[in-house]
């Protein structure tokens, strides 16, 4: 089986270092970036300027390598990596849910970004509530963590 995901854009932000970056979207509050995206698909971009947010699918480009356990951020303890949001993956991909502040042409002004400067776009989906939110949901061994996702700052623990 063959498979080939080519960027669709870049995503820029302030954060030009892996370390000291917010690790959530919930920690970047009002930190502001833009998305470029490939002018030859700009008319996919009609409709979106309805949606207050949106879903980036992106290249954890920086990322090399994997490991199955790891120690997350929010944690001293080892988890499986599918447990975690851990950047370092057998499919470097990331996903946030970020505003979309504002689009001209091929252009989007997003809010709330924790995204690396210069990142690969793969992917730009609507954030619907009736969709994407689930009710009656367990977090497994973040359910007292994910707040500290807030003021939690990267490091180099996933930088080789």
């Amino acid at each position: 089986m063959s498979l080939s995901i080519i960027p669709i854009g870049t995503i820029h932000s302030p954060f030009l270092s892996l370390e000291g970056m917010p690790i959530q979207p919930s920690g970047a509050t009002d930190v502001e970036g833009s998305v470029i995206l490939d002018p030859s698909y700009e008319e996919g971009l009609e409709d979106l300027d309805g949606f207050s947010h949106i879903i980036l699918i992106y290249h954890f480009h920086k990322s090399k390598g994997y490991n199955l356990r790891v120690t997350p951020f929010l944690d001293k303890t080892k988890r499986g990596l599918f447990s975690t949001r851990a950047p370092r993956r057998p499919n470097p991909l990331g996903l946030s849910i970020v505003r979309l502040v504002s689009r001209e042409k091929n252009r989007i002004v997003i809010k709330d970004v924790d995204i690396l400067d210069n990142t690969p776009l793969i992917d730009i989906k609507p954030y619907v509530p009736r969709f994407d939110v689930k009710q009656d949901t367990r977090s497994g061994w973040l359910e007292k963590a994910q707040e500290k996702a807030r003021s939690m700052k990267s490091d180099d623990r996933f930088v080789e």
